[in-house]
């Protein structure tokens, strides 16, 4: 009995994989059709046509900031978790001087990076991205390896927690599968490819990719970033 059960689990597990890969590889394929001559990569893309009519997050004022970081990641990353409250740190402490775009970045071996992400883009169309990006990453060990159904679940519930269930729950879950958040996740991924991202987390200043080889700890990720922003903004 004991086998059979752990042969279903691994059967689940796997079919949750291949699944997850076909999404991947229909949002990659929806990007080959898009001109992306006529996008700045580095800095800030507003709605179109291309992207489903949905602008790139930003975390910071876009409008007033001195410095621009891209971040190219996938929520169901580690290393994007673990770099996600060191970006909102950099972001607080340089208050208005430094804005991150986040732009999606899938990679395909991640079953759920593809629902996580249309998670995100359906929160952002209430106006809860950024608080939903961060309840993604800092609840990622509760969803990353969950099958379709209770994804679904957990990113509701998590909707509900950070919308204070204010937010509109039936609509959260149509845009999680509307066309306008499978373009942008599509266009997104078109830019990544583009330049030739390699892994994620993976971040852009002033267009130029930063070299994260040596950094392993916190304390090295924000004395780099704070050495390359200080140098920009002195420009």
């Amino acid at each position: 009995m004991k086998k059979n059960i752990n042969m279903i689990i691994i059967m689940c597990a796997l079919v949750a994989v291949f699944l997850g890969l076909i999404i991947w590889s229909l949002v990659a394929k929806k990007s080959e059709a898009i001109d992306y001559d006529k996008y700045d990569f580095a800095n800030y893309i507003e709605g179109t046509e291309d992207n489903g009519y949905i602008a790139d997050h930003v975390k910071g004022d876009i409008e007033k900031a001195k410095v621009v970081i891209v971040e190219y990641a996938d929520y169901q990353c580690p290393g994007c978790a673990t770099s996600n409250p060191r970006i909102n740190k950099l972001v607080e402490e340089y208050d208005g001087d430094l804005a991150v775009i986040y732009r999606n970045y899938l990679l395909s071996y991640h079953q759920n990076g593809t629902a996580a992400a249309s998670a995100a883009e359906a929160a952002a169309l209430q106006g809860h991205w950024k608080d939903y990006a961060d309840s993604l990453f800092s609840n990622q060990s509760t969803w990353e390896y969950a099958s379709a159904d209770e994804r679904t679940d957990l990113f509701v519930d998590m909707f509900t927690e950070v919308t204070n269930g204010e937010g509109d729950v039936d609509k959260f879950k149509e845009d999680m599968g509307s066309d306008a958040v499978s373009k942008k996740i599509s266009f997104d991924m078109g830019i990544g490819n583009r330049i030739e991202i390699s892994g994620t987390p993976s971040f852009y200043l002033n267009g130029e990719k930063i070299d994260m080889t040596n950094v392993s700890t916190e304390d090295d990720f924000l004395e780099m970033m704070r050495e390359l922003i200080d140098k920009n903004l002195k420009v």
